[in-house]
């Protein structure tokens, strides 16, 4: 934006992703011993509701919405001050002989996800929530690939900070029950911006001019005045063609003379 090239690093896109990856492969005992994974997807609370108490039966193999079910959100998103760090810090992603690409300190934020859980009885809300809360004590970390620029992963804390339940049980004894438990979690992510490529510098050279003592010159004077002049004396600083920042020779010439 502010430099005017393209930036998306999908990091939101990833955060959905992985907290969903920790809760799709739950899975409730039916009677007789059998195994049922529960469905998982990305919804609002509210709209889920409305879907589940739109269908006919449960229990009908037709419809589209059946319980247990498991639905999550993005709910809050809020800078995180108390991680803050130096803007002008840097992170190298990759680097060779000629050149290196780096980003810039992240901006940290936290997310809050909340997680909600639907069923139609009591022990089998519980079969799922009980397979939840001994993972967070309250704080789970999970590792995510690339997070921080190419081949930069970064370990991101899972916060479990709230658990409350509904039982949605209205009118006489022939409606439908929906036990709700709402998880709310919390994760510290970071947002960094483009990758930037900067050449290597191979060699440094700094020249000696004399300057007469009674002559008042403005910078761009004596630059103007020194390029005309050869110098007295001099250093430079140079490493080899090939070298990396890892693996480097340092080659120091002193006393040359700058050539007109």
């Amino acid at each position: 934006m502010l430099s005017g090239n393209h930036n998306y690093n999908r990091t939101l896109q990833k955060v959905v992703a992985v907290f969903g990856t920790l809760f799709n492969n739950l899975k409730i005992l039916r009677v007789g011993g059998t195994e049922e994974r529960v469905p998982l997807s990305y919804s609002n609370k509210q709209k889920y509701l409305q879907r589940i108490h739109s269908e006919a039966d449960y229990e009908d193999e037709s419809v589209a919405i059946k319980l247990p079910r498991m639905a999550f959100e993005i709910t809050d998103i809020s800078y995180d001050a108390d991680n803050k760090l130096s803007r002008f810090n840097k992170k190298t992603i990759s680097e060779n002989s000629t050149d290196k690409s780096f980003v810039y300190q992240s901006v940290p934020y936290t997310i809050g996800m909340q997680l909600n859980v639907f069923a139609k009885e009591m022990d089998t809300a519980l079969q799922i929530v009980e397979q939840i809360l001994p993972s967070f004590v309250p704080e789970y970390t999970i590792t995510i690939k690339d997070f921080e620029g190419e081949g930069k992963d970064a370990d991101v804390p899972v916060t479990l900070n709230s658990l409350s339940v509904q039982d949605d049980y209205e009118g006489d004894m022939e409606s439908r029950r929906t036990i709700i438990y709402t998880l709310d979690f919390a994760m510290k992510i970071k947002f960094f911006g483009e990758v930037v490529q900067q050449p290597l510098i191979k060699s440094v050279e700094a020249s000696n001019w004399a300057v007469p003592y009674d002559v008042e010159m403005k910078s761009e004077d004596l630059i103007a005045w020194a390029a005309d002049k050869k110098s007295l004396s001099g250093v430079k600083v140079s490493v080899g063609t090939n070298d990396t920042p890892n693996s480097f020779t340092i080659t120091t010439d002193f006393g040359f003379t700058k050539q007109n």
